[in-house]
This record gives C-alpha cells, structure tokens and sequence, in this order.
C-alpha cells in the first residue's frame, strides 16, 4: 500500500456537555483514532449545525494532519468558538459576506 492517508470518519456520542466525533486515520497499516469535541451549547446557540459538525471535525483533523506531518501530538481536540466562526463564516456566499461587514 502507498503512503496514503485515509481518514474515515466513525461517528458521534452525545455527552453531557458536548458531542465527541471519532475519526480513524489509516497511514501505512497504522490506525489512529482521533476524537474532537463540540461543546453542546455552540449547537444551542447555533453557532454550529449538527449537520456541519462533522465537516468541521474533519477540517480541524485534516490541519493538525497536516500541521504535524501526519502525526499530531494529541489524539483529543476541542473545536474553539473562534474555529466554528471561522467555518461559518468560511461558507457564507460572498454576497453575505459583504452584507455582514457593512454592520
């Protein structure tokens, strides 16, 4: 098999205070699984969509994937608020976009 990473993702647990998202990473007949944390009140507050959490995870593991060569110190990550507006923002339509900064 090649140096190829493949990331699968696993699912979600619903917990008290947040979702937990699990991910395996597959490199070279290795497996990792990684966990990432969405606290429950950013969907109260509709700071994110269940919809999207997933995607979201998958983006913040794709960049410490490739931040750490594949390999990241931590195997646990929490989404920050700043991380969810970010992807939020991220996905306005451009024409959102400028409507939101003339406020």
């Amino acid at each position: 098999m090649s140096g190829a990473v493949i990331v699968q993702y696993k699912g979600f647990e619903a917990k008290p205070l947040t979702r937990e998202y699990t991910f395996n990473v597959r490199e070279a007949g290795e497996d990792r699984e990684f966990r990432l944390n969405i606290a429950n009140d950013a969907f109260v507050s509709h700071r994110a969509s269940y919809q999207d959490a997933p995607g979201i995870c998958a983006l913040k593991l794709q960049i410490e994937l490739d931040t750490y060569s594949n390999h990241p110190p931590k195997t646990q990550y929490d989404i920050s608020g700043a991380e969810l507006d970010n992807y939020k923002q991220a996905r306005l339509p451009k024409s959102g976009r400028k409507a939101q900064q003339n406020f």
